[in-house]
């Protein structure tokens, strides 16, 4: 991951607004300590902070056509750019660097290009012929983005909150799938895909290629020129993910540069059940496995450092963003710069426990589309956020573009959970991967789905509210819907999580970059309708699915001891990456 901040029609040529612009670059060097770098045409700035994955030695930015009319700075990866560049044969390209493909196909297709980029990424483009320019957001909107506009008539895009909240009057997140044109005024949505109408899919289940839909996905996401990993929680997902690369990691240009023995990684409180699950995993798998541990009060002291450098106040979120980003630090610190995670399978298959209680599978599939449409306000915001804070990459291979539509495309029916046929949640995705030759130990294939801030230890979430009650009173807990009118926190934690947060972002459009509503184990609030006892029992956590998770919350008094959550904010320390989540952080 890279730090991008671009400053357009600023009005200002001024030395002094130069130097601005590079300090509030700075603070996203954290997200690219390899390298700064900025371009100036009259009043418009491009600026980078490079964390160099590919290309290290050429790929500095910003990236320029031949004659450098055209400008472009741009956090992420394009997977298929030499496919790209073999249709450019008119083009000379000046550097090894992924991203610069992106300059090219805009004076060769102009803004219509954006569709033709497969992977990850967030750019800003500026064509000084004519001083239009262009911002556009990947598919899904792993890469963050935020777009603001100043008092004095500029238009901001920073890949963090932090780097443009002072100046702009106002702000949002940018929308994943989208794209801005200075020469409409306006964003519009690039991504068009199937499954977005939320119509009712009908394609039989076909496991061959689920599975090798998948396995493409996972490979193209091998594509690096430095040391990586893969984050195992020892859950369905980061295992499958793991499983895959060992498979295919002789076959690639990374092996060959840094060897073919795959290192994994998960962090947990001691003797919680992830730690264990992953061990076995990484056994079985043949890794060079770090197990990493972290205490609740570790986790307590670094709450701040996690809500400034993930910038939200959603209490999921928080809970799974921490371990996270204690275990991306400890990551860096080995030499690795990029890792495989396991985010967005839940999402896709329905994999959260709540998704037992669909009632048929029109609202079965059409809450997947509402939670993978939300991603990029949690789980994605969590992995991009909570490892680009130490310099640390996080690619996700369940997002694939193709993989995606291959797995919407689905009869819903398919993915129904239907204990009387034998099928737990995410059978489909199972069942494609219990071949003659196994990918994963059967019990790991089977293994009930785990949030990962339930996965990484019960006794963390116990010790955050446990924090909170000793720092919100009762009596700031009555006042809090003046306080907070917006999103009003409704227990202690989510209070406790909401001051430390305006403590960094005070501005009203800050908070308004945080979604809110009712959440049962992950659920949107639209799916808190399929059981009535949910809309007591509003809590994010895995243990919220009554009579389904095997640890379920057991008496009135655990299920009243609840809080609040985004519907989607689930995705971040829920199943989704969860079960990798937890403990082994490996989402």
């Amino acid at each position: 991951m890279c730090g991008i901040l671009a400053v357009l029609g600023v009005g200002d040529v001024s030395l002094a607004k130069r130097s601005r612009i590079i300090e509030l670059s700075r603070r996203l060097r954290h997200r690219g300590p390899d390298w700064s770098g900025i371009h100036s045409y009259e009043d418009c700035y491009l600026a980078h902070q490079r964390l160099a994955i590919v290309d290290p030695t050429s790929g500095d930015q910003p990236l320029y056509n031949e004659d450098k009319t055209v400008v472009v700075t741009v956090n992420g990866e394009i997977y298929n750019h030499e496919e790209l560049k073999a249709k450019l044969t008119s083009h000379k390209f000046q550097t090894g660097s992924d991203c610069e493909v992106i300059a090219h196909l805009y004076e060769e297709y102009g803004e219509e290009f954006v569709d033709m980029l497969d992977g990850m990424f967030s750019f800003v483009l500026l064509d000084t012929r004519d001083k239009s320019f262009i911002a556009a957001r990947d598919a899904i909107g792993i890469c963050p983005l935020y777009m603001g506009w100043g008092l004095d008539g500029s238009v901001w895009f920073s890949s963090e909150m932090k780097a443009l909240s002072d100046d702009c009057e106002r702000f949002i997140s940018f929308p994943p799938g989208h794209l801005y044109s200075s020469k409409t005024g306006g964003l519009r949505r690039w991504y068009n895909p199937p499954w977005f109408s939320e119509c009712i899919p009908s394609a039989p289940y076909d496991p061959l290629l689920i599975r090798e839909s998948f396995e493409k996905a996972v490979i193209k996401r091998l594509m690096t020129d430095v040391p990586f990993g893969v984050l195992l929680s020892g859950g369905l997902d980061s295992s499958l993910v793991a499983s895959v690369v060992s498979r295919h990691l002789a076959e690639t240009k990374v092996a060959r540069q840094w060897g073919n023995k795959l290192h994994t990684f998960c962090i947990g409180l001691k003797g919680s059940p992830d730690l264990k699950a992953a061990k076995e995993v990484a056994d079985y798998l043949g890794t060079v496995h770090h197990e990493l541990h972290f205490t609740v009060q570790e986790g307590i002291d670094a709450l701040e450092e996690v809500i400034y450098h993930v910038e939200t106040y959603d209490v999921t979120t928080i809970r799974a963003s921490t371990p996270m980003f204690l275990m991306s630090r400890k990551i860096k610190s080995l030499g690795v710069k990029m890792v495989l995670s396991g985010e967005g399978s839940d999402e896709i298959f329905g994999g959260y426990l709540y998704f037992h209680k669909a009632p048929n599978k029109k609202e079965f599939h059409e809450e997947t589309c509402r939670k993978i449409k939300a991603l990029h306000l949690y789980d994605c915001l969590r992995a991009n956020k909570s490892t680009s804070a130490w310099g640390l990459e996080a690619r996700v291979p369940f997002l694939d573009k193709n993989f995606i539509n291959v797995a919407m495309d689905m009869d819903p029916e398919c993915k129904m959970i239907r204990r009387d046929l034998g099928r737990i949640e995410k059978w489909v995705l199972r069942n494609a991967f219990d071949d003659e030759k196994p990918y994963l130990p059967k019990h790991i294939l089977y293994r009930q789905k785990e949030q990962f801030s339930d996965g990484v230890g019960y006794s963390w979430i116990d010790g955050l509210k446990d924090h909170a009650n000793e720092h919100v009173s009762d009596s700031m807990m009555m006042n809090a819907s003046f306080v907070y009118p917006e999103n009003t926190p409704t227990t202690k934690e989510a209070y406790y999580y909401r001051t430390v947060f305006e403590k960094f972002y005070p501005k009203n459009a800050a908070r308004l970059t945080v979604p809110g509503g009712p959440s049962v184990a992950c659920s949107t609030a639209k799916a808190v309708e399929w059981d009535a006892a949910w809309s007591k029992l509003l809590d994010p956590s895995g243990r919220a699915a009554l009579g389904v998770h095997d640890a379920a919350y057991e008496d009135t008094a655990e299920k009243a001891h609840v809080l609040s959550v985004d519907p989607v904010a689930e995705n971040v320390f829920c199943p989704a990456h969860g079960e990798n989540l937890v403990p082994a952080a490996a989402v």
